[in-house]
């Protein structure tokens, strides 16, 4: 995985008056913490900073934090938004071990046709949009395809039955449905089972 580089301020001065002069200045406040180190007040660009997390990786982008001069090797891991315009108001940088494992939440992506189950008229219900995963920064995947083409009536994908790349384990309860199946308004007319698989 190939890293962004972003510039931080150390300057910046605690309190709320002083984040909101940063943010009318088109800046973000953060801190960066870590094994270590002590937590290191910031602020970043909020351009720079949404150029940085653009990529297909999105949050979880390695970065390469310069905070006047002081570097680190970072992922953004909180971040607080604005409850009614949505822009980030605040981030927390964790400073990571590229040789080390990390959680991430990494979106699923549903793929393939489940026929039997359409054919049932069934209906397919994904359960879970994104998934934790423990993994090295460099091998945090961009999105995991979730296979439904050998999806039968009744039947449900499991996290343990999510194919996932080389160096990368679920940091979930393997248990958890990702994908079930429900009976369609016709199944249900016709007296189907009702039973859905969890």
């Amino acid at each position: 995985m190939s890293q962004v580089t972003l510039n931080a301020s150390t300057s910046r001065e605690k309190g709320s008056s002083n984040s909101r002069r940063l943010r009318s200045a088109g800046s973000i406040p953060g801190v960066v913490y870590g094994p270590g180190i002590s937590p290191l007040p910031i602020s970043v660009d909020a351009k720079s900073f949404r150029t940085a997390v653009s990529g297909d990786q999105g949050l979880n982008s390695l970065i390469a934090l310069d905070a006047d001069g002081k570097k680190f090797l970072v992922m953004a891991r909180e971040i607080q938004r604005h409850p009614v315009r949505g822009t980030v108001s605040h981030i927390d940088f964790q400073v990571v071990d590229p040789n080390s494992s990390v959680i991430a939440e990494v979106p699923l992506h549903v793929i393939g046709d489940a026929v039997e189950v359409r054919h049932a008229d069934w209906e397919v219900d994904q359960q879970l949009f994104s998934l934790e995963v423990k993994t090295r920064p460099d091998r945090i995947p961009t999105h995991i395809d979730v296979d439904i083409s050998d999806l039968k009536v009744g039947g449900a994908i499991r996290v343990a039955d999510v194919i996932l790349p080389e160096g990368v384990e679920p940091a979930v309860d393997h248990a958890l449905s990702v994908v079930t199946t429900r009976p369609g308004r016709v199944a249900k007319t016709a007296g189907g089972p009702e039973s859905v698989a969890v």
